[in-house]
């Protein structure tokens, strides 16, 4: 496994690499806000917060959903960072409305979870970090597509590179990474039959082989990514999708603070 998740503990794991030709960028531009979008606990939106305050750029949120009473964990802590935020409605997040008060060239807008060209650029430096030509197989949790397509733009003709999608019934997300590759021929693979529900979506056993993993390995996992990611790669081993022999990458893309939203007691790490 490759361990992002110790990269940092806000911008985390695949975070740190998405979001950094997107800050490049910005500052090239002198642009004085980042605006970006997520949910009430999007890793995205408290590792975009992390980010700003270390390179010093004001940062604005566009949450989904109406303002609650009291913020959530996660925006509470990218509130601290210096995050300021505006709640929308789903419908009018689904349309991808911007506020009139953010339509100034000032801002820099980076989609929600960072997709898109400079977020997969960044995300194909992740196979730097380890000795990829060691490995036939690589195997990443998907959300928005963004780091498997960085990944397939790098990984080697005679890798295989699959994909766990954490969204339910979301088939749309091969032609999202397909539109952020460049070489002609890439050899992923997107499987549907993790999500346990949808997105942000568990149930006991999920959450009994994330505490399994953990005791086994002290590796921690987290609900909506990693933990579907691992307890797929061992399902998967169980019905020997993958030939023997096969030497076997997992990238922790980190986002461990999701599981704030949980219920303390749920998880023993």
């Amino acid at each position: 496994m490759l361990r992002l998740d110790k990269i940092h503990p806000f911008v985390s794991g695949n975070k740190w690499f998405k979001l950094r030709y997107y800050l490049e960028e910005a500052k090239q531009q002198n642009k004085k806000r980042i605006v970006t979008y997520g949910g009430a606990w999007s890793n995205h939106i408290i590792a975009t917060a992390a980010a700003c305050r270390l390179h010093g750029i004001d940062c604005t949120g566009i949450i989904r959903g109406e303002r609650p009473s009291v913020l959530c964990a996660t925006l509470q802590l990218a509130a601290e960072m210096g995050m300021e935020f505006i709640f929308m409605s789903r419908e009018d997040y689904g349309a991808g409305r911007i506020p009139d008060e953010l339509r100034t060239a000032n801002n820099y807008f980076i989609s929600s979870g960072g997709y898109g060209s400079p977020g997969a650029k960044g995300a194909s430096a992740i196979l730097d970090h380890c000795k990829k030509e060691k490995y036939t197989h690589i195997c990443c949790a998907v959300g928005t597509g963004t780091m498997l397509a960085g990944l397939a733009e790098v990984a080697l003709a005679s890798q295989h590179l699959t994909g766990i999608s954490v969204l339910k019934n979301n088939f749309q997300l091969e032609d999202d990474v397909k539109r952020l590759v460049h070489k002609e021929h890439n050899n992923f693979r997107i499987l549907h039959d993790y999500h346990f529900g949808g997105y942000a979506k568990y149930d006991e056993t999920l959450l009994r082989f994330m505490n399994g993993f953990f005791r086994e390995t002290a590796i921690p996992t987290d609900f909506v990514y990693t933990g579907k990611l691992c307890f797929a790669v061992m399902n998967m081993a169980e019905k020997n999708f993958f030939p023997a022999r096969s030497r076997i990458l997992l990238i922790h893309s980190g986002g461990l603070t999701g599981n704030l939203s949980l219920k303390k007691g749920l998880l023993i790490f």
